[in-house]
């Protein structure tokens, strides 16, 4: 039996992989991927930059960008008479369970499933990222009998998404923050939903099932779930001092709290709470709902205080999500649709150097019994 020091829970700092992807530097306060810093990417490039980045290993100029959004409007449309998969779904289906029931549909759409090259894996990667957001937006309005918006070839990638989800066209702003979110939700080195993913290939099994499995994952609300609780809890308390009255409360009856600490950030705020931080007060001063943004600095100051925790993403994200006028339900199915970039990536390298996982345990039952 193995030594019981040898044994973390929940695997806990445990190296469980090689990449070339991403990883992150919690001293030097960054997150790489690709040799690059995210924050900086987040504040001086677009989401479909990392798309090439990460699939590809190099940034795109303007020119091959162009040619990437031109391949993800070919892919944009679902196959026919997909949407009647979601008909058929319970009312009260959450939309990530919609989505995942999405992604695992398309598998049988796809002409070469057992296809494992390079150039395969980034062609059903591409297609997954224009389908994906078409899937999140229409399965919600399905759900809530409200009427599928098709996509628009006009917009661009981002402003399509949110344009599927609203049904309006998003001001500049709207759409830079909104894609800067996609961007900082991206890729994230090795969470639950990515080790999840990697596992899975890991069997040699499909990148959609893969992926669905990554949706199981995600739905936690110790993953990603977080976001949508940290929404609810603004809403309930209402004004900065409810807010704090709340937050008091569930510490008092030692609850967790949603949108604060990190496996990973412990000691310091997660620096793509910053940059969503910023995304929040201009639109709350642009929207005029500046009281929310006190509610969240107040927020911030009083778990700082009382339990040494700082904001993860999710914290500063729900708000800048609810200013854009997305549905609560809505902002963990949009995680995954970021995220499913770094997904791919991950399978895809998973693919490439692949060694089964088959972890072992260290038993506490009981021995010598007979029957």
């Amino acid at each position: 039996m193995r030594e019981k020091t040898s044994y973390k829970p929940g695997l806990d700092g445990v190296i469980a992989s090689e990449t070339q992807l991403s990883y992150l530097d919690v001293e030097a306060e960054e997150i790489v991927l690709r040799g690059y810093d995210l924050i900086e990417l987040a504040k001086s490039r677009q989401y479909l930059d990392l798309v090439q980045l990460l699939l590809q290993g190099e940034l795109p100029d303007q020119q091959e960008r162009s040619t990437l959004e031109q391949q993800l409007k070919k892919e944009y449309d679902l196959p026919d008479n997909f949407f009647a998969l979601f008909h058929k779904l319970p009312k009260q289906t959450h939309p990530m369970d919609a989505l995942r029931t999405g992604i695992s549909a398309l598998a049988g759409y796809e002409q070469d499933l057992n296809g494992r090259s390079e150039e395969q894996i980034k062609q059903i990667a591409l297609s997954l990222l224009a389908k994906i957001p078409n899937i999140v937006a229409n399965s919600y309005h399905i759900l809530y009998d409200e009427k599928v918006i098709a996509p628009r070839q006009e917009l661009s990638y981002s402003e399509n998404f949110l344009h599927m989800i609203t049904g309006k066209k998003p001001t500049a702003t709207e759409a830079a923050y909104f894609d800067q979110s996609l961007m900082v939700y991206s890729e994230h080195e090795m969470p639950n939903s990515t080790f999840t993913a990697r596992v899975i290939a890991s069997t040699n099994s499909d990148i959609y099932g893969a992926l669905t499995g990554a949706v199981a994952s995600l739905k936690g609300n110790l993953h990603g779930g977080a976001n949508e609780a940290v929404m609810h809890m603004l809403l309930e308390g209402k004004t900065t001092d409810g807010f704090r009255h709340l937050l008091y409360e569930k510490l008092k009856k030692k609850e967790k709290v949603m949108g604060f600490g990190h496996r990973v950030y412990m000691k310091k705020m997660d620096p793509r709470a910053l940059l969503m931080k910023e995304a929040l007060r201009e639109l709350a001063a642009v929207k005029n709902r500046n009281d929310l943004m006190e509610m969240c600095e107040a927020g911030e100051q009083l778990m700082k205080e009382e339990k040494g925790l700082y904001p993860n993403l999710d914290y500063y994200a729900a708000p800048v999500y609810y200013l854009l006028g997305i549905p609560i339900d809505l902002y963990t199915p949009i995680f995954f649709a970021a995220r499913t970039l770094g997904l791919c990536a991950h399978v895809s390298e998973q693919y490439a150097n692949n060694k089964l996982f088959r972890p072992r345990v260290l038993y506490t039952g009981p021995r010598g019994l007979h029957p």
